[in-house]
């Protein structure tokens, strides 16, 4: 009885293995992609079939199939960004409304975007900007390096300008003799005829005129007006008028600058009282 018993349970365990494995084997086949045939015949098109001749039929998956190889199809390119305002007006407009802002303004617009700099790089909005901080005198020279180089280099000079009479109000003889370039060639022509060749005659020069200053030894206050410059190269001259602060009388000044291992040094200096007009005669 025993011995049936196992028989039975025995037989049982290896009908149920027999159908598990079967199952599995069914479940396998049934989930994997069906294997391609070996000998398809030539005219099978994409699809499978031999008739409809859909040659670039488009599968579910979203791909093309070309040429029995499947290609993911090309992203469309994203459509041209529209053009700002600024670039909508005419450049003659652009123009004329660059160049109510100064020069801070414009160089801090040219640092927003692609568009706006191409706007505040224009040559002619530089142009329109010298003539109105500068003087229109210069309205036919073309500058080598565009005039925005060139305000920037006719700002340079009118600063350093002004730095020179800066010295000069502070009775600093060691400033000055930095400010000016230690050459053979450099003059001085002081408002009272004094003419002073080489770089050791000026600086005595001025040596003596602080000396002599105001308030036991301080420099002369200067006002300075009517200044224009001209630029060219490595060179720059600067015609201005000057007077004392308190004095009437005026002087004619022209101050000459070389550039110098990168910076500006002075080489020139002529000062000279302005005559007074001739009185006029209204009877001729």
């Amino acid at each position: 009885m025993d011995g049936a018993r196992v028989l039975i349970a025995a037989g049982a365990t290896a009908v149920c293995c027999f159908v598990c494995a079967f199952w599995v084997f069914r479940s396998s086949s049934s989930s994997s992609p069906a294997s391609p045939k070996k000998h398809q015949s030539p005219s099978t098109n994409c699809c499978g079939c031999a008739s409809c001749g859909c040659r670039d039929a488009k599968p579910a998956n979203g791909e093309m199939a070309v040429g029995g190889e499947n290609k993911k199809k090309a992203p469309e390119p994203d459509p041209p960004e529209a053009p700002s305002m600024m670039e909508q007006l005419v450049p003659e407009i652009t123009t004329h409304a660059l160049s109510y802002l100064d020069y801070t303004s414009l160089c801090r617009l040219s640092m927003t975007n692609s568009a706006m700099r191409r706007a505040a790089n224009d040559d002619g909005a530089w142009k329109a900007l010298y003539h109105k901080d500068f003087t229109v005198e210069q309205g036919t020279i073309n500058p080598p390096n565009g005039w925005k180089a060139y305000y920037a280099a006719t700002k340079a000079i009118i600063n350093l300008n002004a730095e020179f009479y800066n010295i000069i109000r502070e009775g600093s003889l060691p400033a000055m003799s930095r400010f000016w370039l230690n050459a053979d060639y450099v003059k001085c022509i002081h408002a009272t005829g004094e003419f002073c060749p080489g770089y050791n005659s000026v600086m005595e020069s001025w040596g003596l005129l602080f000396s002599w200053g105001q308030d036991g030894g301080q420099g002369i206050g200067f006002q300075i007006r009517d200044v224009r410059v001209r630029v060219l190269g490595e060179m720059a001259w600067v015609n201005m008028k000057a007077n004392v602060d308190v004095d009437p009388l005026v002087f004619h000044v022209t101050n000459v600058y070389e550039l110098c291992n990168g910076r500006w040094y002075m080489v020139h200096h002529h000062s000279s009282l302005m005559a007074h007009p001739a009185p006029h005669n209204m009877f001729g």
